[in-house]
């Protein structure tokens, strides 16, 4: 079940299916991201939704931690953003889920170099 719950997360967010993406969450669900800091996960969702033109992802591996109900999915993340630029990097989303296996916590790790400059100047335009 927990695989399945990564594997819609991923599907969801580079379809742009927000609302579906939220849905995975429990309602006091958290995001915690190193450009967009630590938001409620509809919150969060829809500043992602906001700044992106399209995203492509591809997994490339999850984790299983026992004796716990966190699970890291690792993938390639290639962001094109409405200012017409594009980023790409690799993430790690460590995900944690409660006994339903509704995402509690979301927390993103990846390199923000280049990507902050990026988000910096779509701010400028919006």
């Amino acid at each position: 079940m927990k695989e399945q719950v990564a594997k819609k997360y991923l599907s969801f967010l580079e379809k742009g299916e927000i609302d579906r993406v939220v849905d995975l969450f429990t309602d006091d669900g958290l995001v915690i991201s190193p450009l967009y800091g630590t938001r409620p996960a509809k919150d969060f969702y829809k500043a992602l939704a906001a700044d992106t033109t399209e995203s492509i992802l591809t997994f490339d591996g999850l984790f299983f931690e026992k004796q716990s109900n966190r699970i890291s999915l690792l993938f390639d993340y290639d962001w094109k953003l409405k200012t017409g630029e594009n980023v790409q990097f690799k993430v790690v989303d460590i995900i944690e889920l409660n006994s339903e296996n509704k995402i509690e916590k979301l927390t993103i790790i990846y390199d923000t170099v280049h990507s902050r400059d990026v988000l910096k100047e779509l701010r400028k335009v919006q």
